[in-house]
């Protein structure tokens, strides 16, 4: 959008961009830094071959809900799927028999 009083060839005469700034015709003349790929978390009951998640484990329980009081994320926990679906279900069996809170703090 031009603004007022700044014509079309000064407001383009301002953002060329000068031949000294590094820029070839292939391209930058910089190399990519490397990417590396997060290390894929290990589902911590497959490792243990735990077939059941106990919801009277209050201790094990309050590593998979955040301080908040919220069930924490798969990608978070490292959790495989079907675990992550037994911890959620322990957890709210838990909060129903009150042994975890729902939330931490009250407002």
């Amino acid at each position: 959008m031009l603004r007022p009083g700044l014509g079309a060839k000064r407001l383009a005469a301002t953002t060329t961009i000068p031949a000294s700034a590094g820029l070839t015709k292939g391209g930058t003349t910089m190399a990519k830094p490397i990417v590396r790929k997060p290390k894929k978390k290990v589902c911590a009951f497959c490792k243990d071959k735990v077939t059941y998640v106990d919801y009277k484990d209050t201790a094990l329980l309050r590593k998979f809900i955040s301080d908040r009081g919220k069930i924490r994320a798969r990608r978070v926990t490292g959790n495989c799927t079907q675990h992550q679906r037994d911890v959620a279900m322990a957890v709210k069996n838990a909060r129903e028999m009150a042994l975890l809170p729902y939330t931490s703090t009250a407002r």
